[in-house]
């Protein structure tokens, strides 16, 4: 599915069939709305979003859409994430599911609150 290397989260989220665009847009949108003065680049070869060091990615793939929060995310909303495909830092929401906005919405809330607290003690 993946072409080349892209530059530009637009680039990146233009490879993708229709439906998957309009959901990783979506998420996107989501990140954005949380933390508008974060950065927004392509780090590993997908979307990320940097405020004070990195604060999540997220990616497509052929079934689902990966989400980057970290480790400590995982912890914090481990309740919440009980249906979904999970590993240290990484969830996994499938395309034949509705994607949890609210909780990409939350989970963003809290990085960006890890992030500044970060930022504080340096």
């Amino acid at each position: 599915m993946k072409t080349e290397n892209p530059k530009t989260i637009n680039d990146f989220i233009n490879q993708f069939p229709q439906d998957t665009q309009a959901l990783l847009q979506k998420v996107r949108e989501t990140i954005k709305a949380v933390a508008p003065e974060a950065t927004e680049t392509i780090s590993y070869g997908i979307p990320t979003f940097q405020f004070h060091g990195n604060l999540v990615h997220f990616s497509g793939y052929a079934h689902h859409i990966g989400f980057y929060p970290g480790a400590s995310s995982i912890r914090e909303f481990a309740k919440d994430l009980s249906g979904y495909k999970t590993s240290k830092g990484t969830i996994q929401f499938p395309l034949d599911k509705p994607i949890p906005f609210d909780l990409v919405r939350r989970i963003t809330e809290f990085r960006l609150a890890e992030n500044l607290e970060k930022a504080k003690k340096k």
